[in-house]
């Protein structure tokens, strides 16, 4: 099967467009609770927020989860998942599992990681 150059030229044309119209932005929202110096208690319900005021029209990911971080290692399961990145806020509760320490944050993940302050787990 032959192809002209002209044909060849207008499907590459065609596939880049589309590749083009179809970007989406990695959005990495700040969370803004908890904060830094902020102590949870094990058990307890909290809300976690963070700012959706510069959200860009296309998200990669919309799908957020919240994990519990403490020092270099990542806690699981999640303690929420499933919800709307542009939600703003989502409650979780602390883990009584969870050890006592001041080196905790929360991740937020939708199509990137974001982490809050350092806070205390008593």
């Amino acid at each position: 099967m032959k192809f002209s150059s002209f044909t060849v030229t207008a499907v590459l044309s065609s596939v880049l467009t589309l590749v083009k119209a179809a970007a989406l932005d990695v959005y990495v929202p700040r969370i803004t609770s908890p904060n830094a110096g902020d102590t949870w208690v094990s058990g307890s319900t909290y809300t976690v927020t963070w700012d959706t005021s510069d959200a860009p029209a296309q998200i990669t990911n919309q799908q957020g989860a919240i994990f519990l971080r403490k020092g270099s290692k990542t806690q699981t399961p999640a303690l929420a998942s499933g919800f709307s990145i542009l939600d703003g806020a989502t409650n979780v509760t602390v883990p009584e599992t969870a050890t006592i320490g001041d080196d905790y944050v929360v991740v937020l993940f939708g199509d990137s990681g974001n982490w809050s302050g350092k806070f205390s787990i008593a």
